[in-house]
């Protein structure tokens, strides 16, 4: 008979006496039930930092993608599946092994010249998306007729409460119900009418589009794998781990917790291209989600158009807590702060007022009349492009270190294959977003 457990000595980051309903004592003597308990208390991580990907720029891209081939790009999610989980599962044996963030890491591992290349490029990245998650606010309150200087200010007043509570379990379970609130794209997408066996057959398949190869359909792919990872998930989920205090045994957990926010994320992204290729279908030009929602309303009722709007919301609050998270825990870690979720305020001041001045600041851009958004946008896909190859490179070299990680979690042989490849595929993809964005000209489409 296993031994039994006591749950409140295996949560992590939970001490007795701490007020919180896990540190009542427990007694499992199920082995199953030990596996479940086990894994719900290493649950939010990985589905938090996948989904919250699907940020404001996710919304508009895979929209934009069903609304102008389709379903066609459809198949280019699935392969982007293991990507996404294998980046991410090295951020998490690396925080696990180490207990600590991505960005002391990199300061211990190759040098302060380094570690501040790395921070800087992050906080500038990190600082612009944040300006265009409080512009998917704004842009979606204003179709419902929100002034912008009611919803920005509310909405960052809202992730300044929901974060400065010195609860990283409250935190956590608020940000994963926002998470799964974004399953409503999938009954969004069914309501467009389409067939099963034609979204499987998109799904399996790879096909080309009507018009054939055009750099407009290249360039969006290159859009699409783009908007799979960012830099900042790599810092987001190591720090998330190390606040967490997950430890060797919780391992596997973890992995499991990455794995299934990578599956719900790709899923999620499918209901986005199906909601968007309904615009495609009755052939309406695409201007961004919330004209789509505008444009569809009448056809579907006024809850399809509230909803694709309130999601709209939805995504932005999640991309902007994470992104400003990882932001405050880098710059603490390397400062030496106290940087955790379940202190005070008063105990680790640093660590949240770096959280809200990134916040406040961000939202305070979008609010500058005839602010340039538009080039901040293009900004943001640069600096990110530059800045991921370099980013997977760090990692891929500390996953290789068995003195930092021992022997049994360093990177196996077919590790190291598959993530070079990913490495080098997106060093190209980069290279080419990158040149077309600052370069218009230099891949010009073809004549019609």
């Amino acid at each position: 008979m296993a031994n039994p457990i006591d749950a409140s000595k295996n949560a992590p980051g939970i001490q007795p006496g701490s007020g919180d309903f896990l540190s009542r004592t427990r007694v499992v003597k199920s082995p199953w039930m030990v596996r479940v308990l086990t894994f719900l208390m290493v649950f939010g991580p990985g589905l938090i930092v996948m989904e919250a990907d699907n940020d404001a720029g996710a919304v508009s891209t895979y929209t934009q993608a069903g609304a102008q081939y389709g379903l066609k790009l459809l198949w280019l999610l699935i392969i982007l599946l293991p990507v996404t989980y294998f980046c991410q599962e090295m951020v998490v044996r690396l925080g696990i092994a180490t207990g600590e963030g991505h960005a002391a890491m990199i300061y211990q591992r190759f040098g302060k010249w380094w570690g501040r290349f790395s921070l800087f490029d992050l906080q500038l990245v990190n600082f612009f998306t944040l300006v265009t998650e409080f512009a998917g606010i704004s842009l979606a309150f204003a179709a419902m007729g929100v002034s912008p200087w009611i919803s920005v200010p509310a909405a960052c007043a809202g992730l300044v409460t929901m974060v400065t509570t010195g609860s990283y379990l409250r935190w956590e379970r608020i940000t994963i119900l926002l998470c799964l609130l974004d399953t409503a794209w999938l009954v969004l997408g069914w309501k467009g009418g389409f067939g099963a066996a034609q979204v499987a057959r998109n799904g399996l398949v790879p096909s080309m589009p009507d018009g054939g190869l055009t750099f407009d359909y290249i360039f969006l792919v290159i859009a699409t794998v783009g908007t799979t990872i960012a830099p900042w998930q790599l810092f987001f989920q190591q720090s998330c781990v190390a606040d967490k205090k997950l430890r060797f045994k919780d391992l596997d957990a973890s992995r499991w917790d990455t794995f299934i926010g990578a599956v719900f994320t790709i899923v999620v992204a499918g209901g986005m291209m199906l909601v968007g290729a309904i615009l495609f279908r009755n052939k309406v030009a695409y201007t961004d989600p919330a004209q789509l929602a505008t444009v569809l309303g009448p056809h579907y009722g006024r809850f399809f158009k509230s909803a694709i709007l309130m999601l709209m919301v939805n995504a932005s609050i999640l991309g902007t807590t994470a992104v400003s998270l990882s932001s405050a825990w880098a710059w603490a870690e390397v400062k030496g702060w106290d940087h955790s979720l379940q202190l005070k305020f008063k105990q680790a001041p640093g660590f949240y007022l770096t959280y809200i001045g990134a916040t406040m600041a961000a939202a305070g851009v979008v609010l500058i009349p005839r602010a340039p958004l538009q080039v901040i946008i293009v900004g943001v896909q640069v600096l990110a492009g530059v800045m991921l190859p370099s980013a997977l490179v760090f990692l891929q070299i500390m996953l290789n270190d068995k003195e930092l990680l021992g022997d049994p979690f360093v990177n196996r042989p077919w590790n190291n294959r598959v993530n070079w490849t990913i490495i080098a595929l997106m060093f190209a993809l980069s290279a080419v977003l990158a040149a077309q964005v600052l370069l218009p000209g230099l891949f010009p489409a073809p004549a019609a």
